[in-house]
């Protein structure tokens, strides 16, 4: 039998478990729950724009929106301001997200990032050469990265409805692949999809940076600095030509992910903060009006949790829930409003099959062929439990482009050819639907055994 002492030492490693599997399973429960609001907007969207009613969503999406004072004003219509706006706060998180993972996640060590980020590498190579076997040397050719981007949101909420049978470690391996495929989109914004540049707006974005760094080195641990130059820099980077979105990530990683106290440090200032309340208060004693004693004391220890707390981690919690449940959300209803006049004539184009093809066939490839070299060379292993058809259905499901891929289309077509960027969206929304279904139906498949072992 265990001792006593065992006893408590393995409740206390399990606790210790607990606390660093939480904020992975509160990542996957919240992208779960947005992929399904997500389904929702975009089916509102689609059929909205298919409906009689198809003008007023037009007309919903041209309202014009105005913030600024005085001469300083940015005056947009709302489908701007999503997809340039709110999209930069998107970023902003993915950016958390992919700094926190490369520091202390599945892409912190060179053993844990190889597998997923060159896996993430062959699933954006392989479709951007399908897609440019169709539309190399055309008009359409400037869409070669749509097909190169997953939603981690509708990939997940689909990989965790299949249930408890899956391994595990395909979740994780799956996140860690779709964050280094967000950090490929993020480079390919940055260094393709800039236009003419103003050089004054660059210089006041310079100016922003700046303040950031010096924030940093001034180890300032209050929010409100660093979202107000970010702010200033986001502005700037919408009147420079380079896409408003970049001013997220470049926020992302300004941020100082090093708290300014160390757990040990907190837990001694909290015990000694809460035992001198205990002491100075008898539990029979009513309850009162904190006095200016308790009130300070109460004051020291929100103090302590808050500096206990990187500014990195407050931010992205902050931003985890409103990112999933609105603007995600809010940018598939902005973008997935198509109308189906033509569509068997749209889906046949080039761009169309291109997008397509690229999603469908490009990603499963890429994914599993990169894995299986890495693996064939002894560069890296599969996760635990994990085989190459789990790999074939995660690949298919990273087929699912919906919000990255619309967000590229935009870029690619929106102000130079809108018949070509209808056409993407459609290549976008039948990939999605044909790799959730395709994902799901490999995955089930191998979970009851019925796919050949090898």
């Amino acid at each position: 039998m265990k001792t006593q002492h065992q006893r408590s030492q393995s409740a206390q490693n399990a606790r210790i478990t607990r606390l660093i599997l939480r904020p992975f399973q509160e990542f996957v429960q919240a992208e779960t729950a947005s992929g399904l609001l997500l389904f929702i907007c975009l089916l509102i969207a689609f059929l909205w724009a298919n409906s009689p009613w198809s003008a007023s969503y037009a007309h919903l999406l041209e309202i014009h929106l105005t913030i600024g004072v005085g001469s300083l004003l940015l005056d947009h219509p709302l489908h701007t301001w999503i997809n340039d706006g709110l999209m930069a706060i998107f970023f902003l998180l993915v950016g958390l997200e992919l700094k926190r993972e490369v520091l202390v996640g599945e892409l912190s060590s060179p053993r844990q990032a190889t597998l997923p980020l060159l896996a993430a590498v062959g699933g954006a190579l392989f479709p951007a050469m399908i897609y440019l076997i169709w539309n190399g040397g055309t008009g359409g050719a400037r869409g070669w990265a749509i097909p190169m981007a997953t939603d981690i949101a509708f990939a997940l909420a689909i990989l965790t409805l299949m249930g408890r049978s899956l391994p595990p470690a395909l979740k994780v391996f799956l996140s860690a692949l779709a964050i280094a495929d967000d950090l490929i989109a993020v480079l390919i914004i940055a260094l393709f999809y800039t236009q003419g540049l103003n050089w004054m707006a660059l210089g006041v974005a310079g100016v922003a940076v700046t303040g950031l760094f010096l924030l940093r080195g001034m180890r300032q641990h209050r929010l409100l600095p660093y979202v107000l130059l970010g702010f200033l820099l986001w502005a700037a980077l919408f009147h420079s030509g380079v896409h408003a979105t970049i001013a997220g990530v470049v926020l992302a990683f300004l941020l100082p992910a090093r708290s300014r106290l160390d757990l040990p440090t907190f837990v001694a200032q909290a015990q000694a903060l809460l035992s001198v309340e205990a002491d100075a208060v008898p539990s029979t004693q009513p309850r009162r009006l904190l006095d200016e004693e308790h009130q300070s004391a109460v004051h020291a220890l929100e103090t302590a949790c808050e500096e206990v707390q990187a500014p990195l981690g407050r931010m992205e919690h902050l931003l985890q829930r409103s990112v999933a449940f609105v603007i995600v959300p809010l940018f598939a209803f902005a973008n997935a409003g198509v109308h189906l006049e033509g569509t068997l004539d749209q889906l046949l184009t080039p761009v169309s099959l291109g997008v397509a093809l690229g999603l469908l066939i490009g990603k499963p490839i890429g994914i599993v062929f990169v894995s299986w070299l890495l693996s064939r060379c002894g560069l890296a292993q599969l996760p635990e439990g994990v085989n190459f058809r789990h790999l074939l259905g995660v690949g298919m499901l990273a087929g699912i482009g919906f919000t990255m891929s619309l967000f590229l289309a935009d870029l690619a077509f929106e102000d130079i050819q809108p018949q070509l960027l209808t056409q993407a969206k459609l290549g976008i929304l039948a990939a999605g639907v044909l790799a959730a279904g395709l994902g799901a139906l490999i995955l089930r498949l191998q979970r009851s055994g019925r796919l050949a072992s090898g």
